[in-house]
């Protein structure tokens, strides 16, 4: 009897040692296109997920406890992310969850991390339904109109373009920038003289471009990811157009510099990574991620990162695990200090409100041009 009962308080030692184990580790959801056509945006996602990790086990975890990071690939397939949310929820139990994907996915797991109350923080995503799926569901990249207009704030007001050419690209992250640009051009004084569409994925440009050629345009705004934008750029510069060129967040992406070439030099885009930011976290973001990944960083590693460090922010202030206090101390973060800039916080739909960046590129380089902070284009809409 003695030796049962001796046998049995060891076995209760283990037990609870193991629970206290695992409670010494919060665990953070992620899911990312890590394979597919977006592999190289899902690859950059992570990288700047594990850099948020990193940094904060460095600096001693959340009140105490190390993060870990439960990393899935969503291949941008929405019945894959649906999957991954309901195995982070009921399988892993983690914390909260990140989404470093695209908006497709992003928008099919929305409303199970809600129907769920786990608390899911949206790195780059721009679908304007994602964050209505609900109170749990936050946003620190852009949302699809606010970049849009930022956009046509930068091509109107900034660059003083007259005659605008738009080129579209047909699924929801298009569209919907295409349409925040066109609103704000136009109030500012803007002519479009063209907005054509595309499909995801179009390799050749040029029927599109000889036609906006013939319209003679100041400025052409194109809302493809970095592929299309690339393809745009360099065919746009064979046929000899000399109107600007303008792209937005998909064209951020060392892929874009590589596929563009030499004829990327001069096209500006409007995005949230300011290459020469000056402040520390920036600086060391930039650093660390040339140092361990070896290529330059790009918004979806940069909004990764903000997305990541923000949850562990809202964990560190509740002070808890609870998902109604995580969710809470979200909705009443002021000031993040971000890579991606000084974010202010979120509005009643979860939405981020920050200056758009504005970068330009000279000698294969994304760099500093300007910054976008007017109010009445950076503020998201709360209904």
């Amino acid at each position: 009897m003695k030796f049962r009962g001796l046998l049995l308080g060891v076995l209760l030692t283990f037990i609870v040692s193991g629970v206290s184990f695992a409670q010494d580790v919060i665990k953070i959801g992620f899911f990312a296109p890590l394979t597919g056509f977006a592999a190289a945006d899902g690859a950059s996602a992570k990288h700047g997920a594990m850099l948020a990790v990193e940094k904060l086990n460095k600096m001693g975890g959340i009140n105490g406890k190390k993060v870990k990071l439960v990393v899935y690939d969503d291949a941008v397939s929405s019945q894959q992310a649906v999957a991954i949310a309901r195995k982070l929820i009921q399988e892993d139990k983690v914390v909260g969850v990140v989404s470093g994907s695209y908006s497709t996915p992003t928008r099919a797991a929305a409303p199970i991390f809600q129907r769920y109350h786990k608390p899911f923080v949206v790195a780059y995503a721009t679908h304007p339904d994602i964050t209505k799926a609900g109170n749990f569901v936050f946003r620190v990249g852009f949302l699809a109109k606010v970049e849009g207009a930022a956009g046509g704030y930068v091509a109107a007001k900034m660059l003083k373009a007259k005659k605008i050419a738009v080129l579209t690209m047909d699924n929801d992250f298009g569209k919907s920038l295409s349409k925040g640009f066109i609103n704000e051009a136009q109030k500012n004084g803007a002519k479009i003289v063209a907005n054509l569409t595309f499909s995801l994925g179009e390799k050749d440009m040029t029927p599109f471009l000889t036609k906006i050629k013939a319209l003679n345009p100041d400025l052409i705004y194109c809302t493809g990811y970095y592929s299309e934008g690339a393809l745009t750029v360099k065919q746009a510069k064979g046929l000899g157009i000399n109107a600007a060129l303008l792209g937005q967040e998909g064209f951020d992406s060392p892929m874009f510099l590589k596929i563009a070439g030499k004829a990327a030099d001069g096209v500006l885009i409007t995005t949230d990574l300011n290459r020469n930011d000056k402040r520390e976290i920036a600086k060391w973001f930039m650093s660390q991620y040339v140092k361990q990944y070896k290529m330059q960083p790009d918004m979806v590693g940069a909004s990764s990162f903000d997305a990541v460090y923000t949850l562990a922010l809202a964990i560190k202030k509740a002070k808890s695990t609870n998902a109604n206090k995580i969710r809470k101390a979200l909705a009443n973060l002021k000031d993040i200090n971000g890579v991606t800039g000084q974010i202010k916080g979120f509005n009643k739909l979860g939405e981020v409100l920050k200056p758009v960046q504005v970068q330009k590129v000279v000698d294969s380089k994304f760099t500093y041009y300007g910054v976008v902070t007017d109010p009445s284009v950076i503020t998201p809409p709360s209904k």
